[in-house]
């Protein structure tokens, strides 16, 4: 497989990933951390990384808005939840587990 192809093919997975975080939106950050070691911040994290590699301006916000789909305040008044004590036990479990 050529370069260019290849690139194509990772574009089109990566947005499929975001339309999928977008609509699934049960899923708190806090869960995908846990389970994958990455969440939605990540992403928009690595999106900016990727724009100021290539020169193009934009910040965290900006990226986060095109992860969430719409600003970040707004997905976090409509869909983000408390994290629970669970939660925040296995997330600090992980977190440890990567230290050692």
């Amino acid at each position: 497989m050529d370069k260019t192809t290849q690139t194509e093919l990772e574009a089109a997975a990566f947005r499929q990933l975001i339309q999928h975080l977008q609509k699934q939106t049960e899923v708190q950050n806090i869960d995908l951390m846990i389970l994958a070691d990455f969440c939605r911040n990540c992403l928009a994290k690595w999106y900016a990384t990727a724009a100021k590699d290539k020169n193009i301006e934009m910040d965290y916000e900006q990226a986060r808005e095109y992860i969430y789909g719409m600003p970040y305040s707004e997905w976090k008044d409509k869909f983000q939840g408390k994290a629970t004590a669970e939660q925040l036990a296995a997330f600090e479990k992980k977190r440890q587990q990567k230290q050692s």
